[in-house]
């Protein structure tokens, strides 16, 4: 699976790693090079933390519709 970010985001994304780069390691890193580790960051961790995203919304959503089925349980006896 291939993840694609905005160019925006990408660009935000960069910029923020090459002052996180200039403050942590007294460096400058270029933009050609922030781009480079963004898209490698992409492709090595992106899919496992997506994955990991698609379950927790599909726990938190199961959890949500087991409370509705509870909250709204209309007894036989009535």
């Amino acid at each position: 699976m291939e993840l694609t970010i905005e160019e925006s985001r990408k660009s935000s994304i960069c910029e923020a790693l090459m002052s996180f780069y200039k403050s942590e390691f007294d460096e400058d890193l270029s933009a050609f090079r922030a781009e480079q580790l963004v898209e490698f960051m992409l492709k090595q961790i992106g899919p496992s933390q997506y994955n990991q995203a698609i379950q927790d919304a599909r726990k938190f959503m199961s959890e949500k519709l087991d409370d509705l089925d509870t909250e709204f349980y209309i007894s036989d006896d009535l």
